[in-house]
């Protein structure tokens, strides 16, 4: 079995490492804050009560805060990247839904259903000869098939980490636990990974023909 990834990285994603950072780190850290200061929100925007309590108003701000930002990436970086994408329209649908209803569990299951679709995607695509990490992560590499092949089993696996990880901790702690942990848990455990990942990256990285060439 072979798998393919033919995704380049696009000249926008080189230029802005840093705007991409902030677009998908942003909203996470509007969501944490606002739920934080739930209450002095309230207080100054006596509007916000009319959406319930801190972690509903929370909601309300992270969902226009990643609406914003991928408006944000589509204007300047010329794309929408599709793990923030697909995580955008599971934040829109899921908190629309826990501030409709005043149900905290649907904004809850956001990642676990995120996290979940992109593991299974990624080893389910592996199954039919298929590399999609490529997508996901828009190709800041280039990688030969074997490289793919098991960085793609690795990201699928701890994707599905994620999502039981997250249903561990909203199910058995806080809301506002929950909401640090998504912060300072999920973040920080994601980068450990990735930077696990560099020499596995180093080792089957391929140089574009065109490079080579020059």
């Amino acid at each position: 079995m072979t798998t393919e990834s033919d995704i380049t990285p696009s000249a926008a994603d080189r230029h802005h490492p840093m705007l991409k950072l902030a677009l998908e780190l942003g909203p996470l850290l509007i969501f944490f804050f606002a739920n934080l200061r739930g209450p002095w929100l309230v207080e100054r925007f006596p509007a916000l009560s009319e959406l319930g309590g801190p972690l509903f108003v929370a909601t309300a701000l992270f969902m226009a805060a990643t609406v914003i930002s991928l408006i944000v990436s589509k204007v300047v970086l010329r794309h929408l990247p599709i793990m923030p994408f697909v995580s955008g329209i599971v934040v829109v649908i899921f908190g629309s839904l826990s501030i409709y209803l005043q149900n905290e569990t649907f904004i809850k299951m956001k990642p676990t259903i995120v996290n979940a679709l992109f593991g299974v995607a990624l080893l389910g695509g592996l199954a039919f000869g298929k590399s999609l990490l490529g997508y996901v992560f828009n190709a800041a590499f280039q990688l030969d098939v074997e490289g793919w092949r098991k960085l793609t089993i690795r990201w699928g696996i701890f994707f599905l980490f994620l999502a039981v990880l997250n249903e561990v901790v909203w199910r058995n702690f806080s809301d506002d636990f929950w909401v640090a942990f998504k912060v300072w848990g999920t973040m920080p455990i994601t980068i450990i990974f990735t930077l696990a990942q560099m020499p596995l990256i180093m080792k089957h990285t391929v140089t574009p023909a065109g490079e080579i060439e020059n």
